[in-house]
């Protein structure tokens, strides 16, 4: 067969997402903060957008005029007799400004400290400068705090080292004998535990800070290490040939102690979360508020709207930026308000769907999912997928992710459950269970079952982990 070229025509339909339409998807998913910095970058990008003043005029207006009597003239002291000026002392100056109303807070023990403690606790020394700190202020050979100080950079959050002894020598350039000369070195410091290579060590040297070495404590953590993590207290007994009671008591001095000696060191800040839909009750109805505090409001600047209108007086480049950014701004505040109109219908028909949930508690959620939604408001699975990522709703049961009220359906005596319910179920189970007789998987299955939900063993083992409860042995206490 011959190979040539020639031209065809082809007809064929594509879907082809715009830059517009990509736009309005990624401002669908965004959360309340990230919305905010997208539109900050617009105003910046966009000289046709800008910020309405609408908020600071309505500030304005609550505030009640004042008058330039509310605060007495400052008085002219460049007329006064020079022996008043002469004779003007310290506590003259303080006594004739608190006439005024001020008060400077100078030398006043009463005065309240009314910084946030937000602000208090924002600078905060992590666990680098706190080791550095007590390097600095040590003598040690110059080979040794060198690699000391290298062994404190390779520590993560909790205080444990990441690298090797053999890394470090080859980083710091030092023999064997320094690099664990300074590694001793960095595990004296404080807190106690820190520089261990696992959990194991980071013990033992707690124990050595508490001088009980040669205890039956270092002899379980020497020796029966993996009896201890699997609490098979018995054999521990058998091993060191001792009673159960002395091997608990151990136990409980070795429960004691801190497994992540950094953590108290520990500079990651706490993440807030803002809601973005409010769901409150009133008179019996409930009345949804979206979030809009912090997101500027939109609006076309009248400075450029004029040139537009005067476009003989523009030259061709200028007419196609204008028109350009025009176009963006406007389809940026359609999607703006697009993307609220979705999420008002969104967070209505899922109160219109867990609407018991809202009133009851939540022990009353439903079964639900994407599709159920999507059908009530005729919209497509991944819009609602998109518009519950990320997002939270503040209503009478709490702060609670979109994602909170989509959940399987289990199964029951009296009709479909909730998957959240059912795991509710289990985590009330267990927190009522005896600790020295925790329920194992069968157990919490035989108790569903008279409660009329009818879960496998699996299943049961499955919402278990989900929730972070650990099996019936590691749950076991013995005192």
């Amino acid at each position: 067969m011959a190979i040539e070229q020639r031209l065809e025509l082809k007809l064929s339909q594509k879907l082809i997402l715009t830059p517009q339409l990509q736009q309005s998807i990624r401002l669908l998913q965004l959360p309340l903060l990230e919305l905010t910095q997208d539109i900050n970058q617009e105003l910046m990008n966009n000289p046709l957008l800008e910020e309405s003043a609408e908020r600071d005029a309505e500030s304005k207006n609550e505030q009640p005029g004042m008058e330039e009597e509310a605060f007495p003239r400052p008085s002219d002291d460049t007329e006064a007799p020079l022996e008043k000026i002469f004779g003007f002392t310290t506590d003259n100056y303080f006594e004739e400004r608190e006439s005024d109303g001020r008060d400077f807070g100078y030398f006043n023990e009463t005065a309240e400290d009314t910084t946030s403690p937000f602000e208090r606790n924002r600078s905060r020394t992590d666990l680098y400068e706190h080791l550095l700190w007590q390097l600095r202020l040590s003598n040690v050979p110059e080979s040794v705090g060198r690699t000391a100080e290298i062994i404190i950079n390779n520590l993560n959050d909790y205080g444990y080292l990441q690298a090797s002894l053999d890394e470090i020598t080859e980083l710091a350039n030092v023999n064997m004998e320094t690099a664990e000369e300074a590694l001793r070195f960095v595990q004296g410091l404080d807190p106690s535990g820190v520089g261990a290579r696992n959990l194991q060590e980071c013990l033992l040297l707690q124990i050595d800070a508490l001088s009980l070495k040669g205890t039956l404590v270092e002899n379980i953590l020497t020796d029966g290490f993996p009896e201890l993590v699997g609490k098979k207290y018995k054999q521990l007994a058998a091993k060191f040939k001792t009673s159960i009671d002395e091997i608990l008591a151990a136990v409980k001095i070795i429960e004691g102690l801190e497994p992540r000696p950094g953590r108290n060191y520990s500079s990651d800040e706490p993440v807030h979360i803002i809601p973005d839909v409010y769901v409150e009750e009133s008179e019996g109805k409930f009345i949804i508020t979206l979030n809009d505090e912090g997101i500027p409001r939109l609006r076309l600047s009248n400075y450029y709207r004029k040139l537009l209108t005067n476009r003989k007086s523009l030259g061709p480049e200028e007419k196609q930026f204008l028109d350009e950014k025009l176009r963006s701004a406007i389809w940026l505040l359609k999607s703006l308000d697009q993307r609220n109109r979705t999420i008002y219908k969104v967070t209505a028909s899922i109160l219109k769907f867990q609407e018991d949930f809202f009133r009851k508690g939540r022990k009353y959620l439903k079964p639900l999912n994407l599709k159920d939604v999507a059908e009530d408001l005729g919209l497509h699975e991944s819009t609602i997928s998109r518009v519950t990522s990320n997002k939270y709703i503040q209503c009478p049961q709490g702060l609670l992710s979109f994602r909170y009220f989509f959940s399987n359906a289990v199964a029951t005596a009296n009709g479909d459950m909730s998957s959240s319910t059912v795991k509710n179920i289990i985590k009330q189970i267990v927190s009522e269970e005896d600790p020295q007789k925790p329920l194992n998987d069968q157990k919490i299955v035989e108790i569903l079952k008279s409660k009329g939900i009818s879960i496998a063993r699996r299943t049961t083992a499955k919402y278990r982990e989900e929730l972070k409860i650990p099996s019936h042995l590691k749950r076991k206490k013995w005192f």
